[in-house]
């Protein structure tokens, strides 16, 4: 599973969290940082990406676009990176799970 990090997150965690998430990038990483939602959205679509973020824009994409990509929306109030790698690593089977199931967009962690 691939995840793409959004802006609001740290280019770090691409490789904190290489372990378990091979294959991921951060928008800075690849010049994608000042893009537009909807460029971002389809370079996860076309690259097999699930969208990490912290803000609300890419849960409303999901509503009106559908997915893929699927998206993992943090929900969290201000949180240091380690936090963030914590949710990421501690929820790993429920990322799985929903990696598997063609029913589901959105996953919200808290």
């Amino acid at each position: 599973m691939k995840l793409l990090f959004d802006h609001n997150l740290s280019p770090r965690l691409v490789d904190r969290l290489a372990d378990i998430y091979p294959n991921s990038q951060h928008l800075f990483i690849i010049g994608l940082d000042k893009s537009d939602d909807l460029t971002v959205w389809e370079y996860g679509r076309q690259g097999g990406f699930t969208v990490v973020t912290r803000d609300a824009d890419f849960n409303e994409l999901s509503i009106f676009r559908g997915f893929p990509p699927k998206v993992i929306w943090i929900r969290r109030g201000n949180c240091s990176t380690s936090q963030i790698e914590e949710i990421l690593r501690s929820h790993l089977e429920d990322i799985e799970a929903f990696e598997q199931n063609p029913n589901l967009g959105v996953l919200t962690l808290y």
